[in-house]
């Protein structure tokens, strides 16, 4: 668990000249990236395994990191995904009962460079000020040239046109079973679940474990499937409903799904969360704008236009549904969501469809619970829709006009 001795110097090199320089942690190796800061206190196993972050590198915000360990338990996904990790104080030596080990060994065993000892506030309104750009992070001891690094940087592909969802599919289908805090002392799991179980196909664009787990909570029996199954393929499992994933990078880079997406909204009640969001604005004929620096952390106004409540959310993403492009696809789509800093879309609901989906992430981990409540909402409207009842995406979101449990 102890921090590597003797300390390594390790850089940051952004694309557009500017050099951090710190201590290196992790991998000893050289990646690049778009750098983006993540506002989150809490939670930094889970946003390392997010697999939404592929092509990213991670700054947070929050100042001491690595005090809680690691633990496979709040992993999100099989391994790290993103390409490097920016703290400005690290905290290897952890003080958890739940801990199983450092910070330092986990970015060591998963390949992962982490840099340390830098002003992530100077970093963080760098990027705030001028955008998300890509960077070179360097902990290898031999690449630790300024000139040579900004170049790297220069080079390195973003994230426009790059289908990283490829990257973190699953290959073969799967289900899933598990439900919420398996095996953890003190956890009381839940007497009742709602029955009879629906059977879910869920596209995985780089899913996160507690997606799967608080499905399971609302009656899903789930089957996960790669991102490239066709509808023809996900119909014939003879599903009630469908589930669209989060997932990193460019949402209309990714090969495909838009036209799959829009053939099954006509089939069977649709949920999407994130990416799946994203890629359903596409298969209603819109279409996604990048933004200046994305939205990543656990502390996001939402706000539900049908009943004017705001939720804190958890938010990971670089791109949203431009509203422009919705008002001309002849669709009849219903804007459900927004986000409160800067108005972008955060929710859609089809006027004719049981279709909706949030951009932000209602089953947290981490981040507020404040919108737990879509997967009930998402239960219900699959077992109207399955009794044979013609019921819409917008009419549910009518429908929420007094709280919900969570």
């Amino acid at each position: 668990m102890s921090t590597p001795t003797p300390p390594r110097t390790a850089r940051l090199a952004l694309a557009d000249g500017t050099v951090f320089r710190g201590l290196a942690f992790g991998a000893e190796v050289v990646r690049s990236g778009e750098v983006v800061f993540n506002t989150s206190m809490t939670g930094y196993q889970e946003i390392l395994t997010d697999p939404s972050y592929a092509g990213q590198i991670v700054t947070m915000t929050y100042t001491q990191i690595g005090n809680v360990g690691v633990n496979r338990q709040d992993e999100e996904s099989a391994r790290p995904y993103l390409e490097g990790f920016v703290v400005k104080e690290l905290f290897d030596e952890p003080s958890n009962w739940r801990a199983e080990g450092g910070l330092h060994e986990y970015l060591v065993q998963s390949g992962v460079p982490g840099l340390s000892g830098v002003d992530t506030r100077s970093l963080v309104r760098r990027i705030r000020d001028h955008g998300a750009q890509v960077g070179v992070i360097s902990t290898d001891p031999a690449v630790q040239d300024d000139a040579d690094l900004v170049e790297r940087a220069r080079q390195a592909p973003g994230l426009d046109g790059r289908d990283l969802v490829a990257e973190v599919s699953c290959g073969e289908p799967y289900v899933w079973k598990e439900g919420l805090w398996p095996g953890i002392a003190g956890q009381v799991p839940r007497a009742m679940r709602p029955s009879p179980p629906l059977k879910l196909v869920a596209y995985d664009f780089g899913i996160k474990r507690n997606i799967l787990r608080l499905l399971v909570e609302h009656g899903f029996d789930v089957e996960v499937v790669p991102a490239t199954t066709s509808a023809a393929d996900a119909l014939a499992r003879k599903p009630d409903a469908i589930f669209l994933s989060n997932g990193p990078g460019d949402p209309e880079a990714v090969q495909g799904v838009r036209d799959t997406v829009r053939e099954l909204s006509y089939e069977k009640p649709l949920f999407g969360i994130c990416l799946g969001h994203q890629i359903l604005g596409l298969a209603l004929g819109g279409r996604c704008e990048k933004l200046k620096f994305g939205h990543h952390g656990g502390n996001q106004p939402g706000k539900d236009l049908a009943t004017g409540r705001v939720a804190i959310c958890a938010e990971n993403h670089g791109y949203a549904v431009d509203p422009d492009s919705l008002r001309g696809a002849g669709e009849p789509v219903e804007i459900t969501h927004v986000n409160l800093n800067d108005d972008t879309i955060e929710g859609l609901a089809h006027k004719e469809r049981p279709v909706f989906s949030v951009q932000y992430h209602p089953e947290a981990s981490p981040g507020p619970h404040d919108a737990s409540f879509f997967f009930s909402r998402f239960r219900s409207m699959v077992e109207r829709s399955r009794a044979g009842e013609r019921v819409t995406g917008a009419q549910i979101a009518r429908e929420a006009a007094t709280p919900e449990p969570s």
